[in-house]
């Protein structure tokens, strides 16, 4: 089973030809996209939804010019990628901050379910926020950890939230759950079988 945050190949594949369509044919309205690429790449939903993933993450976006709807690839699209990484990641660190000070009180307050819906979700963002202030920091200057104090940071708090699991009366339950699904997390090729 894929997750849902995975991208197959297939979605790689519907991007690449439909910003390849846009920028070969940049004169081309909506209506004239579709025609180049219905049926031959993708059915006209796939096609709708593709171009609506591509202008979410910015990679193109759109130009109305009367009742006509123009693409065009986004110029500097690296620079204004690594602006919206940034953003979101320090957005979610601080929202992260917040969730897991509340945590101490709330916790303990949930049944099994909730318990493990939460922990899986709060280590689940750790993680990929720290991944995000991974990217940052190999963007900007790969020789240095720019974002070291909230790497450091992020390590606490995910200490934290195992101090909170393994103090809580339902632990021989939780923590085989949780642990379990971190292995999504871990490094999954390896030359040691």
């Amino acid at each position: 089973m894929i997750s849902q945050d995975v991208p197959n190949s297939n979605t790689y594949e519907r991007e690449r030809i439909v910003l390849e369509v846009i920028k070969k044919n940049p004169d081309s309205h909506h209506n004239a996209l579709i025609k180049l690429i219905v049926p031959k790449f993708m059915a006209k939903t796939t096609f709708e939804k593709t171009k609506d993933s591509l202008l979410d993450k910015e990679i193109i976006f759109v130009k109305n010019q009367g009742n006509m709807k123009f693409y065009s690839a986004t110029g500097n699209y690296e620079e204004k990628l690594q602006h919206r990484i940034e953003r979101k990641t320090t957005n979610t660190f601080h929202d992260l901050k917040l969730q897991i000070k509340r945590l101490d009180t709330d916790y303990l307050h949930k049944d099994i379910d909730e318990k493990i819906l939460l922990a899986n979700s709060l280590l689940k963002n750790l993680i990929r926020t720290d991944t995000g202030f991974t990217i940052l920091d190999s963007s900007k200057n790969p020789k240095k950890t720019l974002y070291r104090d909230e790497h450091l940071e992020i390590q606490e708090l995910i200490h934290h939230v195992f101090k909170i699991i393994q103090k809580d009366k339902d632990f021989e339950i939780i923590f085989p759950t949780i642990s379990s699904n971190l292995g999504f997390f871990t490094p999954q090729f390896s030359s040691d079988k």
